[in-house]
Parts: C-alpha cells; structure tokens; sequence
C-alpha cells in the first residue's frame, strides 16, 4: 500500500496562466518530451519535493542521534489537519499549513517528551509504535459536515476525499510544483544556513556524542525536543502538500514503509549536508520510479542500496568528509583576489 503515495497523480487541472504554460513549454522543448510527458514531469518534480520534506524531517532526526520510524505520522498529521481545515472550512491553504506545521510540531514534542531517556534500538521501536498507533487514530476519524457539494471529511478507512482547494481556485499543477520545490529549496537553503552557526554545530554534535554535548553547556533534553519539534512540522508541512496535490488520502498510506522511506533517503543520499536527504530523494524517485528502468525492481535495488551503504558508507554518499572534500575542491577553484 505504501507504493500508492510514490505513483498517485494529480487530479488537478486548474487554468492555465502565464506561469503554467511558461513551464510547460519549457519542458515540452527537452529531448523527447510532449505534452503528456510534461506533465507527468511535473507531477514527478512536485513528488520529489514533497518527499524531500520527509527525509528532511527524518534528516534532522539523525542529526540529533535518533533513528525516527514515525516521521510518516507527522506527515499524516498535517495531511489530515490541512485538508480539513480546507474542505471542511474554507481556510487558505497558507493558514491550513501553517496551522498543520503547528500540530505537527506539537505531536512530534509530545513524543519526544517520554523517550527523551530512550535510545538506539529502544528509541526505534518506541517511534515505530507511535507511528502505527497514529495510523490506526486515522482510520477511527470519522467526521464530515455538509457543504455546497455534499459531504466532506474523513471516513475512517474510507479515506478522505475532495480536497479540491487547488482545483476550486484555479491553480495549475505547474504553478503547485513550482511553489513545492521552492518551499523544498528553501527548507534546504535554511537549513544549510544553520549548519554553519553555533545552533548547526551543537546539532552535530549532540548526534556524535551526548556527554561531550552536555559536558559544552549545551543544553541536550532541550535541544533534542526542538529538534524534534522541528522534524515534526516539516514532516507536516510536506503532509498537507501532499494531500493537496492527490485530493485524496487514507491511513494506509501511512504506514511504516513510509517511515522506513524517509530514513532511507536520508542515509542514502548523506548527512554532512542538508542536501543528502534531496540526493536519496532524486536517486530513488527521480531515477528508479519516475524513469521505470527496472520496472518491479525498485523497492529491492533502494533497499539492496541502502544496506550497502550502511556497510561502506554509513552516512551516505555526501558525509561529513565528502563535503569537506567538496568544500576544499570549490574553494580551490575560486580565483584569488589581487
């Protein structure tokens, strides 16, 4: 079931404005792409920011020392508090996920709160749990109140239908995209920013080694909880885009593969930059899914290489000595000032 979240479409088709058609004529001129190929390229490029926030929140989360398998959770929890403050009241899509970041953020507090002493093994199984108690709350929500076109709101295992907010104001599945891989871009930018101040430094290190973490004044159980907070909302944030761009959803979707997905990508693509979890993304949807080289084989050759790379790389292809390296070649490329 989980597959279903990497090769849903859009059923969007707002109008076609100037940005709209700009992007598609733009992908219409690459090498062997018409007008159905453009768009399946949209929907790709918007799915791979969207899942780039989940890897991000699962990123983070690393970062800190912990394995989190209930990142998908959060996801669900904006998906869900977005679409409905949307389609069962009329919020502007802005405000729905802002307010799903919010919940997600707090949910994510929560959790961190009770296992704060846990870690390892223990911590894993903990948010594994957590995950799947989430999932089973979404299949119990059963709530719907009656608008102009019937009956709106989550049904339990049924789902939740007509998120229309994209259709009802006429915004084009380009124009969407466009706004889901800025907001991706910008997580990564700010995140990168951050890496290089005192907050970024005592993140890496509180993942390395706690006690020396501690013994620097930092304050550890504090920094871990707004860690985790910040995972929480954008795993969240990457919720509510989600189910806007599908207008659909269901609990089955989130269920641990997800979860299990996003560490992958994480560990995959690296964790020396906040770009590591974008890479993992792109190798896995960008190249295995949306390109169908191995049709059937996707799932075995992304897990065949993260195992491969928790033997020989366990922080992925852009670790911390990568990047130091990549850092040193840029650097060393620049022509020096007279």
């Amino acid at each position: 079931m989980s597959d279903r979240i990497f090769s849903s479409t859009t059923a969007a088709t707002g109008t076609d404005g100037a940005v709209a058609q700009a992007v598609r004529a733009a992908l219409c001129h690459l090498p062997g792409v018409d007008n159905a190929a453009s768009s399946h390229l949209v929907g790709v490029a918007s799915d791979m920011a969207i899942m780039s926030l989940l890897a991000l929140s699962a990123y983070l989360m690393l970062l800190v020392g912990r394995v989190s398998f209930a990142q998908q959770a959060f996801f669900g929890v904006g998906a869900y508090s977005a679409g409905v403050a949307t389609a069962m009241f009329d919020v502007p899509l802005p405000l729905a996920l802002a307010g799903g970041m919010a919940l997600g953020a707090l949910c994510s507090w929560l959790l961190a709160l009770p296992t704060l002493r846990l870690s390892g093994l223990n911590y894993a199984v903990a948010t594994l749990a957590f995950g799947e108690m989430a999932r089973i709350a979404f299949s119990w929500a059963r709530w719907q109140v009656q608008t102009e076109d019937g009956p709106v709101g989550p049904l339990g295992q049924e789902g939740f239908r007509n998120i229309r907010w994209l259709l009802e104001n006429d915004l084009a599945p380009e124009v969407f995209m466009l706004v889901t891989v800025a907001v991706a871009l910008g997580v990564v930018a700010l995140l990168m920013l951050s890496e290089r101040t005192r907050l970024g430094l005592n993140l890496r290190m509180l993942g390395q080694d706690d006690l020396l973490c501690a013994s620097q004044g930092v304050p550890v159980e504090r920094l871990r909880l707004w860690a985790a907070a910040a995972a929480g909302a954008l795993a969240a944030l990457g919720g509510g885009l989600y189910a806007h761009r599908t207008t659909y959803i269901e609990p089955a979707l989130f269920d641990p593969m997800l979860g299990v997905h996003a560490v992958g990508y994480a560990l995959l693509g690296g964790l020396g930059t906040a770009l590591g979890p974008l890479l993992g993304v792109v190798l896995d949807l960008g190249l295995l899914d949306a390109t169908r080289i191995v049709p059937g084989w996707r799932m075995v050759i992304f897990g065949g290489l993260v195992a491969l790379f928790l033997r020989w790389r366990p922080r992925g292809l852009l670790d911390e000595v990568a990047v130091y390296h990549l850092r040193r070649a840029v650097a060393a490329t620049r022509i020096p000032r007279p």
